[in-house]
């Protein structure tokens, strides 16, 4: 069972929780760029707590991409994973429409991701924020 809830509209949070039959992973902070992300895994009533250091993550994300577009490379990850995600949503919305699971078949990929692409830059400071008004509804 999964319950998902994404929003441009909503009060602002930057966590996730996943519970599984032995334990619980949560990160909380989970997507910030000018703070540490911090992880907690429980199993079986033990604690496991991670701290991943601040970090720019969306920057190199975006030098990776140009240079593959540059270069006329074909970037990695590329659509597919994109397809891999929808495909899982649709799964998700059908199992939910039918009440019962869905069988759903692996992606056939020859590359995966790997940690050699791992890209480090500076972590990012913090915005200067904008008088704004909210995004009306």
């Amino acid at each position: 069972m999964a319950s998902f809830t994404c929003s441009f509209g909503a009060a602002e949070r930057s966590s996730y929780e996943v519970i599984g039959t032995q334990g619980v992973l949560t990160m909380d902070p989970a997507y910030e760029m000018v703070g540490d992300l911090k992880c907690q895994l429980t199993i079986d009533g033990k604690t496991q707590k991670t701290t991943f250091k601040k970090r720019d993550q969306f920057g190199p994300e975006l030098s990776y991409f140009s240079r593959c577009v540059l270069n006329d490379v074909e970037p990695e990850p590329n659509g597919l994973e994109g397809l891999a995600d929808v495909r899982i949503i649709q799964a998700l919305l059908a199992s939910e429409k039918n009440n019962r699971p869905m069988e759903l078949p692996a992606v056939e990929k020859g590359q995966r991701p790997s940690s050699e692409q791992e890209i480090h830059k500076p972590a990012v400071s913090e915005p200067e924020l904008v008088r704004a008004a909210a995004p009306s509804q």
